[in-house]
């Protein structure tokens, strides 16, 4: 199945989905048994691939490992005040077998998930995590050359960094910045062996579904890699570890899109490695801290790597968008990430406002009540943006003058698309303020013409003349986190 340009993501906390799906019905739902009303309720959305997150074996050392941390668990209880060790099923990025976890339907429970996924026209994402795996992975006792390794002075002088496997000593899993994760093992991006296997592994993955999202991809770079490491790494390769495994299992299975978890400012570089997107959490930072500018400047890079990244206000990682944005700005920054170039991503419990960061140990949630009024505004937004004209169109940044009196102006963003005769602009006051402007249309063609102004969110019809438009621009005048989303009409 092919995929569509600027896709709709939609990520499920899998086992947390399926218990609420088990309440509902009121027997065992897997993904296998998901009753065919609910595969229809996702299609409704207007989404165009689900992202079930966590689908693989969980590791009993993982789960052993989180249930003696003081730490994680005073998290869960935080997440889930009447938290029981058995909601604790293991990290979704503990890894123990790239196998469908039984509890969830097995193999054949995502095959059949997939079809129905499939029958209504939505792709299936999976995880794949390439920089660590559980330290009750079979290659911990069968490879021990796949991983980073220590020595028994290591492990003495830093318990918290090494891991005993069997006859080995192996490094936790790590990220330079951070201490290391103590329920991983870290791989040895620099090894053939494991390059290999990680090969025949994403090969695997990729038979079950249309894409993958890659956990940390940047951490696999051979420059990162080596500084993290150092000389327990071995030789650099000529090679990089992206380019090799991605351009191998292309050859198998040329359609799988491969997505990459990615910070530090190496989108880029990814991208050239030959991923199909990678994370803008450049985008999401500036969207929490920064003014109108600072967004403006970000939107203003190349359209082939903008075209290449996937935008979002939240996800597993980061907190809650209802807790981090006033309820009108969440609507402004919904409406910024949902109309720029670029695979968009939403999560789960986005759009009843749920405020609580779940765990991705737990396989149970909290309930939260549903904010009818955010649902109604996110469903009126994939309407508006699950389109032709935005999944193909061209999109291009508007020019917004003020007055040498008024510089509100610089609070506003403005942007358009046009594909054939369609047309929309989207115009977000991303200030606190009490914003004016002129924003001037690039198309010419629309001068000798009196237009309806469609604001497809708030209802409202307006009637402008073309050259106005094109000329002085259309004046707007929005309070603190107002937009507009006007079609033209």
């Amino acid at each position: 199945m092919q995929w569509v340009k600027n896709p709709i993501i939609y990520e499920i906390h899998t086992w947390v989905w399926l218990n609420e799906l088990s309440r509902r019905h009121g027997k065992k739902v897997t993904l296998g048994s998901v009753p065919a009303k609910e595969w229809d309720t996702l299609k409704a959305l207007g989404i165009d691939a689900v992202w079930f997150m966590g689908v693989w074996e969980r590791s009993p050392e993982g789960i052993r490992v989180a249930n003696e941390n003081a730490e994680l668990q005073a998290e869960f209880r935080r997440a889930l005040p009447d938290f029981q060790p058995s909601d604790n099923v293991g990290s979704a990025y503990c890894v123990r077998d790239y196998v469908v976890a039984q509890a969830l339907g097995g193999p054949s429970g995502l095959a059949k998930a997939r079809q129905a996924l499939a029958t209504r026209g939505i792709r299936l994402i999976l995880d794949f995590v390439p920089n660590h795996v559980a330290p009750d992975h079979p290659w911990a006792t069968l490879h021990p050359e796949y991983f980073i390794r220590g020595s028994r002075e290591d492990l003495e002088r830093a318990p918290g960094e090494f891991f005993q496997a069997g006859e080995h000593v192996i490094a936790n899993g790590r990220d330079p910045y951070f201490a290391p994760w103590p329920d991983v093992v870290q791989l040895n991006a620099f090894d053939p062996g494991l390059r290999e296997a990680a090969i025949r592994t994403v090969n695997s993955i990729a038979d079950q579904c249309d894409g993958m999202r890659c956990d940390m991809a940047m951490l696999m770079l051979n420059a990162v890699f080596a500084r993290t490491w150092g000389e327990r790494a071995g030789n650099r390769p000529e090679t990089e570890y992206w380019t090799e495994l991605i351009s191998r299992v292309r050859t198998s299975h040329p359609d799988v899109i491969f997505i990459a978890e990615a910070y530090w400012d190496l989108e880029w570089e990814l991208q050239q490695k030959g991923f199909d997107y990678c994370y803008d959490k450049r985008l999401y930072d500036r969207l929490e801290h920064e003014s109108a500018q600072s967004v403006l400047g970000h939107l203003r890079a190349d359209m082939a790597y903008q075209q290449k990244l996937v935008r979002f206000i939240e996800n597993h990682d980061e907190p809650r968008a209802a807790g981090v944005f006033a309820p009108q700005r969440e609507r402004a920054a919904a409406v910024i990430m949902a109309t720029i170039p670029g695979a968009k991503l939403y999560y789960d419990g986005q759009f009843e406002g749920r405020r609580i960061k779940v765990p991705v140990f737990l396989a149970r949630r909290a309930d939260e009540a549903s904010d009818a009024g955010l649902e109604g505004f996110y469903r009126a937004l994939l309407k508006a943006t699950h389109t032709e004209l935005i999944r193909s169109g061209t999109w291009q940044l508007c020019e917004v003058t003020g007055w040498s009196d008024n510089q509100s102006c610089l609070n506003l963003l403005a942007w358009c698309w046009a594909r054939g005769d369609e047309r929309n602009l989207i115009i977000v006051n991303w200030s606190d303020t009490r914003s004016q402007g002129r924003v001037r249309l690039p198309w010419h063609e629309l001068t000798r013409h009196v237009w309806g102004l469609h604001d497809v969110l708030s209802g409202a019809l307006y009637e402008r003349l073309g050259a106005e438009l094109v000329g002085d621009g259309l004046y707007v005048d929005l309070g603190p986190g107002e937009f507009h989303f006007i079609n033209f009409v």
